[in-house]
């Protein structure tokens, strides 16, 4: 055992006691325990060199000599001496002292081996302080609890080292991970490094707590009492103790150093690749708000055009907003992790610099796009100008009754007004070319160059012929001159001589002179004819220009009045807020009281008001407008069908505090009903409008294709109108959508003749018409009668119950029916039915025939 004593220089005392099985202990289990033993000490205390007791008092010589042969064969550490505490009897004693002399050699120790009679003897050598009480010494020692506190230490120094492999591994571990590259796995790495990360602090504060539990038990006896003193042995278990806490300390401090550096690297790599995921998306936004600004290279061809474009470069701008600010934040951010020391700077900044270039160039491009449609604004306003400058002079020209300039007077006063009207040309600003090209040169395109040169060219054009005009007006004026009168015949006159003093030449001869143009016979004659007729045109012109302007204004402020409708009420039903205003009726019925509403919106927002709008400048391409939309205009019979659905739910709903509030929000002054019938007033007012067109071209070049789209409109109202009548027939079991297209309707009166029916009833319906509403259809002929019931109060619906039908396929017609031109017949079966049929004109009479004759027509012409 080790009991923590010390020789006079401090040599670590072993001492072998007393034990009658000592040499029954396998060699390795006694090297292992010496082998511990001479570990406890110090490394300065055990190059002293280790003092060995071997008590063997009560034992033979045989048992001395197999101690020191197994001590000198396998002790590992450094001897200083070897005390023996020789057999007390006295024969085993003498035996002792000759074998020690014989065998000395053979133990091969190279210290003395002090053979002692008694404990005494070895007081000599040892302080009895240094001595346990077995050899006569002072020192306490307890084997139990020694080696309680041996294992202790040896389990804490265990867990220091295993705590220490553990931060090793784990630091390992760190060092050798690969950081992610998108934020999910970085997050998720974070968080397992992190929780591992508290594991091992827990179990550094378990080992650090032990050894402080250790630690205490250890001092405990001089914490009981003052004047107990802590053996060697002792101060070397505390002395080992902290040297483990204080590696454990500096192992912990190292692995703290080390994983501050890590977190903060993963925490960085987190908020890059944050940084990169927002960065990715912005630039995504952002390129899409390039590319769609890059698209916005049209400048205009009008005013019109101009501000619907700066409208659009208004509203992309506004929409460009939210991610502009967006990317300038995370610009700030990037710059932010840069000056915070980011390890991936140069992955940062970068993309910081990107975003803020594209930033710019959005900025500058939407800059550089209002400076040129502001230009160009300005330009189609200064050419828009001129060209009403120019027409008004030509209105003003042709307006100069001829009779009126005959006088002196008159020819004064046209003078004065041509001086006036001529003062305002300053206005237009288009009297020096040179200076107008330079001003507008960066946006000239050829079309607009060209469209500039012909203006110029007008203006220049008109500008002569009121220099000509000027001209024969002053002639006119210096002459002095009467006014040239018809003269009255004498009596001997016959009455029907015309007056000589006027005759055509001569009027067509003056007017060429009142149009600034020498008097030169037939051909001078035919340029002022010419000339007159360009007036005229131009006047023609001007009437369809008021009608295009009128239609466009008007398409204007029905796709405002619409987005009114949609976003004012359609879209305040699914206001979360004004639910509870919403009555129960209505419930899930935006459909039937708004119809196909948005659609309509759509085609005229989108598409219809933008074709209209080109032709400003082109009134002949309206009618291909009208033309090329009819398909798309069939929408308004979709409408139109719901219509009836929409009124009922509005007079069930109609005075719901909903519609008050979206009223009141709107300032409209008219109820919603009202806006919804604006739909069915707009089909009808473009037919208007296309009729003023035809008036103010007929005989031009463009009336065929008006009269065409007129048709066109007309025959969309007839479809609108046939089908708002199909949708209230009730009482025909089968599907009308199967009956083919409806063709035609109207109410007739009918006489109906059976030939196998009673001949009083026959009579019966030979005298009585009956009235009915037709319906012709490709496939079929239906028979209704039409009922009309009031409804709360309001205006009368009409209805149709079903009665008759006729199938096409087994029809015939008779156009004439003797002593009323007015009436066809319809026979079927080969006569055995038919129904005498009588319009409430000729016209209408005829237009039926002629449909029926086509569908039956068309049959014939599929059968063969």
């Amino acid at each position: 055992f080790f009991s923590g004593g010390r020789g006079k220089d401090g040599a670590p005392i072993i001492t072998f006691p007393e034990f009658a099985g000592f040499s029954e202990i396998p060699d390795d289990d006694f090297l292992n325990v010496v082998t511990y033993l001479t570990s406890i000490p110090s490394l300065e205390a055990a190059s002293i060199g280790f003092i060995i007791i071997i008590d063997r008092r009560r034992d033979k010589w045989s048992a001395v000599k197999a101690s020191l042969t197994r001590i000198a064969g396998a002790f590992p550490g450094n001897l200083q001496l070897v005390f023996v505490l020789r057999p007390s009897r006295f024969i085993q004693r003498a035996i002792a002292d000759i074998g020690i002399k014989l065998y000395r050699d053979d133990f091969k120790m190279k210290v003395p081996i002090i053979m002692l009679n008694s404990v005494s003897d070895l007081h000599g050598y040892i302080d009895k302080s240094q001595l346990t009480r077995e050899l006569g010494g002072t020192l306490e020692y307890g084997h139990s609890q020694w080696i309680h506190h041996r294992t202790a230490i040896e389990n804490f120094a265990m867990t220091v080292k295993t705590t220490a492999q553990m931060l090793q591994s784990f630091g390992t571990d760190l060092a050798e991970t690969e950081l992610p590259n998108d934020v999910q796995c970085t997050e998720e790495l974070l968080c397992s490094h992190t929780e591992h990360h508290s594991k091992l602090k827990d179990e550094l504060k378990l080992a650090v707590k032990q050894g402080a539990t250790l630690l205490t038990c250890i001092r405990e006896p001089v914490t009981r009492s003052a004047n107990c003193k802590l053996s060697p042995d002792e101060l070397e278990n505390v002395a080992t103790v902290e040297r483990l806490l204080a590696q454990l300390d500096e192992t912990e401090k190292a692995f703290d150093q080390f994983w501050t550096k890590h977190h903060l690297k993963l925490e960085q790599c987190l908020q890059l690749r944050h940084f990169e995921h927002d960065f990715r998306e912005v630039k995504l936004t952002l390129d899409n708000l390039m590319e769609t600004q890059a698209g916005f290279a049209d400048i205009g061809d009008s005013v019109t055009r101009v501000e619907n474009l700066l409208k659009e470069q208004k509203h992309l701008e506004e929409k460009g907003q939210e991610p502009l600010e967006k990317a300038q934040s995370l610009a700030l951010h990037g710059e932010q992790l840069i000056q915070n020391n980011h390890y991936a700077v140069d992955s940062i900044r970068p993309k910081c610099v990107e975003l803020r270039r594209i930033c710019d160039d959005f900025t500058n491009e939407t800059k550089k796009k209002y400076d040129i449609l502001g230009k160009s604004l300005e330009l189609h306003k200064q050419l828009d100008k001129a060209s009403q400058w120019c027409e008004a002079g030509i209105y003003l020209l042709a307006s100069q009754a001829v009779d009126k300039c005959q006088s002196q007077e008159g020819a004064e006063t046209a003078l004065v007004e041509i001086e006036k009207f001529l003062v305002t040309a300053k206005e237009h600003q288009l009297s020096n070319p040179k200076e107008f090209y330079n001003q507008f040169d960066m946006i000239l395109t050829p079309e607009i160059k060209a469209n500039a040169q012909r203006i110029v060219q007008k203006l220049e054009d008109v500008q002569e012929m009121f220099d000509k005009r000027q001209v024969s007006l002053k002639k006119l004026a210096a002459k002095q001159t009467r006014p040239v009168q018809p003269v009255a015949p004498h009596p001997e006159s016959s009455p029907k001589r015309a007056s000589p003093k006027i005759t055509r030449p001569a009027a067509v001869e003056y007017l060429g002179q009142f149009c600034g143009a020498p008097r030169r016979g037939p051909a001078a004659q035919n340029g002022n004819h010419a000339l007159v007729q360009g007036l005229i045109e131009k006047c023609i012109s001007k009437s369809q220009g008021h009608i295009i302007n009128e239609l466009i204004e008007t398409e204007r402020v029905y796709v405002e009045e619409l987005q009114s409708i949609i976003e004012g009420y359609a879209s305040e039903m699914d206001n979360p807020n004004l639910v509870h205003l919403i009555p129960s009726a209505l419930q899930n019925k935006k459909e039937i009281l708004f119809g196909n509403l948005p659609e309509i919106y759509y085609f005229h927002n989108r598409i219809f008001l933008k074709e209209i709008e080109n032709c400003i400048e082109n009134p002949e391409l309206l009618a291909r407008c009208f033309l090329k939309r009819k398909e798309d205009l069939q929408i308004y019979e979709k409408y139109c069908q719901n219509k009836p659905r929409s009124e009922a739910l509005w007079r069930q709903c109609g005075d719901s505090i909903f519609f008050q509030e979206c009223q009141r929000k709107l300032d409209h002054k008219l109820s919603l009903d009202a806006y919804l019938l604006k739909p069915v007033q707009r089909i009808t007012k473009y037919q208007l409008l296309l009729k003023e067109m035809l008036k103010c071209s007929k005989n031009s070049e463009g009336t065929a294709e008006l009269e065409e789209a007129l048709a066109t409109v007309l025959d969309i109202i007839k479809s609108v109108n046939d089908s708002m009548h199909q949708i209230a027939i009730t009482g025909y079991e089968g599907d009308v959508s199967e009956l083919g297209k409806l063709l035609m309707q109207g109410s007739f009166n009918v006489w109906t003749d059976h030939k196998k029916g009673h001949n009083k009833v026959k009579d019966l319906a030979r005298f009585k018409p009956m009235q009915r509403h037709l319906f012709l259809y490709t496939k079929m002929l239906l028979f209704c009668k039409k009922r009309e019931e009031n409804t709360d109060g309001h205006e009368k619906t009409a209805s149709y119950s079903f009665k008759n039908s006729l199938k096409m396929s087994t029809v015939g017609i008779t156009e004439n029916v003797k002593g009323d031109n007015k009436k066809f017949e319809i026979w079927y079966n080969g006569r055995e039915e038919v129904y005498i049929i009588q319009a409430s004109s000729v016209e209408l009479k005829n237009t039926w025939i002629s449909e029926i004759r086509k569908v039956l027509t068309g049959q014939l012409e599929a059968c063969r």
